[in-house]
């Protein structure tokens, strides 16, 4: 690689607006989780989801190499903010997952009651009009 596309000041600059932009996003995702309003996720806008197409596509082509030698503050911000959005993605995937968790809980309990409420009930003694089933199993005893 010749040090002409290593020294790529700009694309370093995009992905630091861009990372900016998609935390501010997953920090209004986390507040609202917070809150229960699971119907006002960010990340549902489709701009939302182009910018996130558009950021994992400069993320992927992009070489380490020109991190390393970019100027040093300009290094510095993107090794901050990189690491913010790893925490911030983090904290993202944990608040998801915990909302699935209690609302899959909260679906099993419900079919559970339901699955209880609906079935016969289970008395000590046979019902009147009611005959025991057969196993099916025949049993022989060659004394008797």
């Amino acid at each position: 690689m010749s040090s002409e596309t290593l020294s790529d000041t700009p694309r370093i600059e995009r992905l630091i607006a861009l990372a900016e932009r998609l935390i501010a996003a997953l920090e209004g995702d986390i507040a609202v989780l917070k809150e229960g309003r699971t119907a006002e996720l960010s990340t549902n806008d489709p701009e939302i989801q182009k910018l996130t197409a558009v950021y994992g596509r400069e993320a992927q082509g992009f070489d380490p190499r020109i991190a390393q030698s970019a100027p040093g503050p300009l290094r510095q911000r993107f090794i901050a903010i990189t690491a913010k959005f790893r925490e911030v993605l983090q904290m993202h995937a944990r608040m998801i997952a915990r909302v699935k968790n209690a609302s899959e809980g909260m679906v099993r309990a419900i079919a559970a009651e339901v699955e209880r409420t609906n079935a016969p009930m289970r008395t000590y003694g046979p019902r009147p009009g009611y005959a025991p089933q057969s196993s099916g199993a025949m049993v022989f005893n060659k004394i008797v």
